[in-house]
Order: structure tokens, then C-alpha cells, then sequence
């Protein structure tokens, strides 16, 4: 049986999706409604579904980082669950849903617009059921180029380049320069900025960092971390396939997540 998970905060919205979802695909059985995007992650991990519909705008975490999450912490081997966000963006961003070949619905859902993803979704399953393996890896594919869109994942606008992290401690203000920050990593409200020698806070978000730091010179591993990418001793690959980074100047040791293993590659 085909199984899927909505993730939306407007009930109505959600119970109307439902319904729709029922008269257009009886044998579909919906899981659950998530309503917001930690619990659309938790649930989605969770049970498994092999489909999932996702709201863009949820409270607290996102749709987008919802999908980042699933994408991220999805078990090898099992085949990662089709993507249908759901969303009120106009054409300019709904680009980003066509080049990365993840489809999208927006609202109000439209019966004939739902018939079209449904139409693609049973094709898609039936791909999946010939070559599992090969699908998974198309689905992270399609992840990463979605993140990577200008007005979606990243700003369509790119701010100003941080020389500097001025960073508060007590009654003092550090200024940090950035060639000297070896990782950051997401911490509730705020990012660790960790250095050779010490840490320090700083109260922003890393979604909001991220787009400030040279792209070339910072790596996201992992959607809680960026690394300098020149601080990586090494990339080490266990038997799973997982990859764990070390560090020049620190003992730590970095997870690198499933979207973004793809950077090891030897030359």
C-alpha cells in the first residue's frame, strides 16, 4: 500500500488536501498531518511514508528545512520518500521547483493540478519499484539542487561577505576574523563559531549566516554545520557509507550528512 504524510498548519487546508487526496487516490493512505515542520521531520522519519506533501511556510522550521532534514537522517537502503511541496510563491520562485525536478501544488490546491502530481507521483513509484537504489539518490539529487535555488534555498540577492564575526562576551565584544573560524555549528537561537583556540556565540541563525560567507572557502556539511574547507584533514568513509571529517587545529570530529557527501569525492 502506498503510504504518504501531509505537513501543514491550516487544518482546514490540511483536512482539504485529505479529502482530495481520498477521492482522487482511494488506495493512498494518508499517515498524518503534521503541523509544523519539526514534527512533519519526526513524523516522516518515523513512519516512512513514500510520499510527502509539504507546506513552505510552517512555523518554526520550514518546509524546505523540514525536507532538508528528512533528507539528511533518511536510513540507507530504504528509498526516500517523494516530495510534493505545497506552497503560495509566484512563477519567479516556482522555477526553482521546475529546475530541480521536484514538483509542486499551489494554493489553493486545484483537483486538476492534484491529478497531474498524482499522475507523476504512481509513474515515479513504479521507477522506484524497477530500480530503488537509483531513485533514492535521484531524490537527494533533486534535494540539493532545490536548496541551492536562488529565492528558496538560498537569496536570490547575496549580502556583503563577513570579513569579521564580532561576537559578545560578557561586556566585551570580540571581532573574529572569518579566515580564522575553522566550523560553525547551529545551536537552538544561536551559532557556535569555533576556532583553534576557542568558541564563541553568536545570536543569529545559520540560514542567515550562511549566504555571508564565501561559498568556496565554507562548505556545509551537514544542515547544523559549515566547515572551512581548507581545516579538513581528511573525509573518512566507514562501511555504511557514512563520512566523518577531521580537523586541522581541532580534535573534533564532523559528521557529514547524506545531501552533502557528495563534495568527498577523490580526484
Amino acid at each position: 500500500m502506498t503510504t504518504a504524510l501531509i505537513a501543514e498548519d491550516e487544518a482546514l487546508l490540511a483536512e482539504h488536501l485529505r479529502s482530495e487526496l481520498a477521492r482522487q487516490w482511494p488506495e493512498l493512505q494518508v499517515l498524518g498531518i503534521a503541523p509544523h515542520g519539526a514534527a512533519a521531520a519526526e513524523m516522516a522519519l518515523a513512519q516512512r511514508p513514500d510520499i510527502v506533501f509539504l507546506d513552505i511556510r510552517m512555523p518554526g522550521m520550514s518546509g524546505l528545512e523540514a525536507a532538508e532534514a528528512i533528507g539528511e537522517d533518511w536510513p540507507e537502503g530504504v528509498p526516500a520518500p517523494l516530495l510534493v511541496f505545497v506552497t503560495a510563491y509566484d512563477q519567479y520562485a516556482l522555477q526553482a521547483f521546475e529546475r530541480s525536478a521536484i514538483d509542486y501544488l499551489l494554493k489553493p490546491v486545484q483537483p486538476e493540478r492534484l491529478a497531474q502530481t498524482l499522475a507523476r507521483l504512481r509513474r515515479a513509484l513504479q521507477q522506484r519499484q524497477a530500480a530503488p537504489a537509483g531513485l533514492a539518490e535521484t531524490a537527494l539529487e533533486q534535494l540539493r539542487a532545490l536548496l541551492a535555488a536562488p529565492g528558496l534555498g538560498m537569496p536570490s540577492i547575496v549580502p556583503a561577505r563577513l570579513s569579521v564575526i564580532q561576537a559578545g562576551h560578557g561586556t566585551a565584544i570580540h571581532l573574529v576574523p572569518v579566515v580564522e573560524v575553522i566550523y560553525f555549528e547551529a545551536a537552538d537561537k544561536y551559532v557556535r563559531v569555533i576556532t583553534a583556540e576557542r568558541e564563541y556565540l553568536i545570536r543569529t541563525s545559520l540560514r542567515e549566516l550562511l549566504p555571508q560567507l564565501d561559498p568556496e572557502r565554507f562548505w556545509q556539511v551537514h544542515r547544523g554545520t559549515v566547515v572551512r574547507c581548507d581545516a579538513i584533514a581528511t573525509a573518512l568513509r566507514d562501511e555504511a557509507g557514512k563520512v566523518t571529517l577531521t580537523l586541522r587545529g581541532r580534535p573534533d570530529r564532523l559528521p557529514v550528512s547524506r545531501l552533502y557527501a557528495n563534495r568527498f569525492k577523490a580526484m
